[in-house]
């Protein structure tokens, strides 16, 4: 696996490979987060301005580094054959680059909590975006199966994973527990199994076979 740092670092572990980083560059916003290309083969680091740093066999097909944004970029997807990519801000505005198709956005919608993350449905023809009170909106072919808000429930939602089948997802908050839709399973969480958890959990993934 790789970590990214905030000055787009890479530290590489196990059969991750290094392909550069922007370590030594001045950056003009941090970089918050990073998306390796299917095959493992290079990765992507974006930057809260949009901008795309390209290493290994990664594509670069555009960015936002250069467009006045009305909110912060949150998140970013690669397309299943890494041809193109999205972005995601944190008013759910949704930019496509390469084969990445539009499928609609919360750009104009009056949001409770803005827009924290975005992950595609398994075939890249639509997409999840997850708000910070739990609240998701589906794209394209990607399946609502329910959602946080209404439900009483505090907790600030940092990510989203789908199952392989698209039929449910994986919510975590920022204290570590985790909220399963649909047919996502659930096995636990670091809340229940540790109390004492300070809560700065940024994510979650779902295992290939959930």
């Amino acid at each position: 696996y790789w970590l990214v740092a905030g000055d787009g670092g890479i530290f590489t572990y196990g059969d991750a490979r290094f392909y550069g980083s922007t370590g030594s560059m001045r950056l003009n916003k941090p970089v918050i987060g990073m998306a390796p290309t299917s095959s493992g083969s290079g990765y992507w680091l974006f930057a809260s301005d949009g901008g795309i740093f390209t290493f290994g066999g990664a594509g670069f097909y555009g960015s936002t580094g250069s467009m006045h944004l009305n909110a912060p970029i949150v998140g970013m997807a690669s397309t299943p054959d890494g041809g193109g990519y999205w972005l995601v801000a944190s008013d759910g505005g949704i930019f496509t680059f390469g084969d990445a198709h539009f499928y609609g956005s919360t750009g104009s919608m009056r949001l409770s909590k803005p827009v924290v993350g975005m992950v595609p449905s398994s075939d890249g023809k639509g997409y999840f975006l997850v708000a910070g009170d739990g609240g998701i909106f589906t794209f394209g072919d990607a399946r609502f199966s329910g959602s946080l808000p209404g439900r009483g429930i505090t907790d600030t939602i940092t990510g989203v994973a789908p199952t392989a089948d698209g039929g449910g997802y994986l919510e975590v908050s920022s204290t570590g527990t985790v909220y399963s839709f649909g047919d996502a399973p659930y096995f636990g969480d670091v809340a229940s199994s540790d109390p004492g958890y300070p809560g700065h959990t940024l994510g979650v993934f779902a295992h290939a076979g959930a």
